[in-house]
Parts: structure tokens; C-alpha cells; sequence
């Protein structure tokens, strides 16, 4: 089992491992905002404070709206990642989710 333990709301939520972490917050009122779950329109941004080594490699999508300025801080957008194993702690700043919102998808060579 993994751990999400989430700081804006102070709760955790035991998963299973290899999980989504929107999907799990909305399972287990985590509260993680979202709208689109598809990684188009950046509201489930969040920020891995702890644990980023149990993670998921970073998706596409990703890659494309948050950049790889923002994934090199340790932001991933929740309906792309999937908590691999043991636990991961993560935040979210709304001004934060304003400015991923507004940016352009960006091409990425994959």
C-alpha cells in the first residue's frame, strides 16, 4: 500500500500502489482540484514536497503544459501521475495553478 498525504487539506490517504493520485483524491476526499482529469487545463497541478523517487515517470501531457522548468521544482498535474510505492507528500498553491493555466500547451519532441 502507498501513502498520499496531502497538506492543504492535512489528509492521508492509504492507496493502492501503481495509483492515480486524482482519481484516489476524489475517491477519498482529497480534495485535489480538477476539472478536465485528461492533463489539458492544469488544475490538478500540485507540487511533490516528499517522495517525488515514488512516482510515475513524468507523461507527455505533462512535458506540455507544465513545462520542464516546473517539473524540474517538483510540480506534475495529479490526473497524470501515478504513485508507484511507500508514501508521497504534496500541496497545492492556487496562483500557482493560475499561471499553468494560462500558458500555451508547448510542442514537445518525445
Amino acid at each position: 500500500m502507498a501513502i498520499i498525504k496531502i497538506k492543504n487539506t492535512d489528509r492521508q490517504l492509504e492507496v493502492e500502489d501503481n495509483s492515480n493520485i486524482l482519481r484516489n483524491s476524489l475517491r477519498y476526499d482529497g480534495d485535489v482540484p480538477n476539472r478536465c482529469g485528461g492533463g489539458y487545463c492544469g488544475t490538478c497541478l500540485v507540487k511533490i514536497e516528499d517522495g517525488s523517487e515514488n512516482l510515475d515517470n513524468i507523461k507527455p501531457a505533462e512535458k506540455k503544459k507544465v513545462g520542464e522548468d516546473l517539473l524540474e521544482e517538483g510540480y506534475r498535474l495529479a490526473c497524470q501521475t501515478f504513485v508507484v510505492k511507500d508514501e508521497i507528500t504534496l500541496s497545492w498553491d492556487k496562483e500557482m495553478t493560475k499561471k499553468v493555466q494560462r500558458q500555451k500547451v508547448k510542442k514537445v519532441s518525445t
